[in-house]
């Protein structure tokens, strides 16, 4: 069936708008069904049929630009004098002074203002607004937060390829800010386009960094001067020193001369608290080498060759600088635990520590796993260095002493950290952690509780220790990073602690009130907890010094006897394949599966 329908109009009338009218619907066609086509119909039971109710609404989105914060301040030194009197130059601003002292006004205001004063201190010493009136009183348990984090922030380098966050120091006034030391410690890393810059990060403006700090070759630490805030030291990879005034930009004010530098990259710098703050030190693991210079080289750069020709000669040293003259160190330490001051005895610096409780000593951590405690003041190279403990298997990481206890201190390496005392020469550690599965890279001390420390590890967990109430297993462990912390860095508030990892990425966390709140006589227990220990180990010093007498003695009242090699082996491979049984045979009970 062909349903065809025509429209006709005349040649003259095209073109012409239509009008069109209302008119009633009408059925043009009427298709009657067939009904030999329901057959082939698959009748749908149940129906499902949707209808919406609801408005429909129209979805925006709309993105402001960033607002750029700038901040800017003035540096006000000193002001209140005449235009005509300069206040740099002191003989006019005290003959100033003595001009207004002569002055009649100057007695009367002195006079009027200091009976104000006084009455005023009399009245402030008549009542103390700040007295404890109920002391003996113990304090009404609260309620503790359990041991949790936030993380707050997280700080990431800018540049590509990524290099490692070294080394993190707060900045002294309020921690309102953070320098970060980005360098890659790859051996021998050739990766194209690798970028030397440090960062200073304002935590108001963590999005991009504050300052950049450039040095000639990458830097490995950064270490804030507490009592000139402006000042940063940085160790550099090649060894030189440098340090920066942030006030005049991110370009060194000076660096040390290449060759009167350490030759390894300097793992730890360290200022002094000394009148003019101008004094720091630094150490490195640069081991005697022989160095060979060719045209358009330097000694230290990389690349300097090692050769058997006459050379400069170099050991691990710990060198003290001035930065106000830099051209040279004003004095050397030779790390030889013999006391012998031999360059090729010594043993390289990897981790310093410097407590302003005590100016005159330091600690050394060094790569062979020996802490050297020195003492600055003693007369001769040999007495300056005090004590040696023989800690690690491997590296000793970092080494901090306690704030609360400075002969107390702190140190990690291999698997494991442990707590030293100064009173105990030439012994073990008074304390320790478990032995964990991946390397501890950093620990740093809580600035408010005594026994609370906090480490980190190689497979990205930071532990938080509180050895006053438990001492095998961490008090919480918190899974970072997929990347190992390399560097831990405390706020004074002991509440905010940054990590950094890597890959670069600086992670600020905030942990719970219950690691940075001193509870009452808990500094007390904390003491009585390390003299205890230190007790314990003293005694059994002089038992095992007691057994080796008495072995001694023993052998001494015995006829020699060679040992057979083989039987001795024997006996070996038999006692180590026993401990192997014995050790599956444990595992095994503990996982039935």
């Amino acid at each position: 069936m062909e349903i065809k329908y025509e429209y006709t109009r005349k040649r003259s009338e095209f073109g012409r708008p239509c009008s069109f009218s209302d008119f009633l619907a009408e059925v043009t066609v009427d298709i009657p069904p067939d009904p030999s086509l329901a057959d082939d119909f698959i009748p749908q039971d149940p129906v499902d049929f949707a209808v919406q109710e609801g408005p429909v609404m129209a979805l925006h989105e709309v993105n402001t630009d960033r607002v750029q914060v700038s901040i800017q301040g003035v540096n006000h030194v000193e002001g209140g004098w005449p235009k005509h009197v300069d206040p740099k130059n002191s003989e006019l601003t005290t003959r100033y002074r003595e001009e207004v002292e002569r002055e009649e006004v100057y007695t009367r205001s002195i006079q009027r203002l200091g009976s104000l004063m006084e009455h005023y201190i009399r009245q402030n010493n008549t009542i103390d607004i700040y007295e404890e009136y109920f002391e003996e009183e113990e304090e009404e348990d609260e309620e503790e937060e359990p041991p949790s984090y936030k993380t707050i922030n997280v700080l990431r380098d800018p540049n590509q390829p990524k290099r490692m966050a070294t080394r993190l120091s707060w900045h002294p006034d309020a921690n309102k800010a953070v320098a970060v030391a980005y360098c890659s410690m790859e051996f021998q890393d050739s990766r194209k386009n690798m970028c030397f810059d440090s960062y200073i990060w304002d935590l108001e403006k963590p999005y991009s960094p504050e300052l950049t700090l450039k040095p000639s070759t990458p830097a490995v630490t950064l270490e804030y001067n507490s009592k000139d805030w402006y000042h940063v030291l940085g160790g550099c990879y090649n060894g030189q020193i440098v340090f920066w005034d942030t006030r005049k930009g991110g370009l060194p004010v000076e660096m040390t001369p290449v060759e009167f530098s350490h030759r390894d990259p300097v793992y730890g710098a360290c200022w002094l608290p000394s009148r003019t703050g101008t004094e720091c030190f630094s150490g490195s693991t640069d081991g005697q080498h022989k160095i060979q210079v060719s045209r358009g080289q330097l000694p230290g750069s990389r690349a300097a060759s090692t050769s058997h020709s006459p050379c400069l000669a170099l050991s691990p040293q710990v060198l003290w600088w001035d930065i106000r003259k830099m051209s040279q160190p004003s004095e050397k330490l030779i790390l030889d635990i013999t006391r012998e001051d031999q360059l090729k005895k010594a043993l390289g610096a990897i981790s310093l520590d410097f407590a302003p409780t005590m100016p005159t000593k330091f600690l050394v951590g060094t790569e062979q796993g020996i802490i050297i405690s020195c003492n600055r003041d003693a007369k001769t190279p040999p007495e300056k260095i005090a004590n040696i403990f023989s800690s690690h298997i491997g590296a000793v990481y970092r080494v901090t002493r306690n704030p609360f206890f400075p002969k107390v201190f702190l140190s990690v390496g291999d698997w494991t950290a442990r707590i030293w005392t100064e009173e105990l020469m030439d012994s073990s550690s008074i304390m320790e952690t478990k032995y964990h599965t991946p390397y501890l890279l950093d620990t740093c001390w809580s600035p408010m509780k005594p026994a609370v420390f906090f480490t980190s590890k190689s497979d990205g967990t930071l532990d938080i220790w509180d050895f006053l109430f438990h001492q095998k297993e961490p008090a919480l462990s918190i899974k970072v990073s997929i990347e190992p912390l390399l560097s831990l860095c405390m706020q004074d508030n002991g509440r905010i602690i940054g990590c950094s990892t890597r890959m670069g990425t600086v992670f600020l966390l905030e942990i719970s009130s219950g690691f940075c709140t001193l509870r009452k006589n808990e500094k007390t227990l904390t003491s009585s907890m390390f003299e205890r220990e230190a007790r314990r180990e003293k005694v059994l010093q002089e038992k095992y010094r007691e057994r080796l007498l008495r072995e001694q003695e023993r052998a001494r009242a015995q006829p020699e006897e060679q040992e057979d090699p083989q039987e001795v082996f024997k006996q070996a491979q038999a006692d180590f394949l026993a401990n192997i049984k014995a050790e599956r045979r444990r595992r095994g009970m503990e996982d039935p599966g």
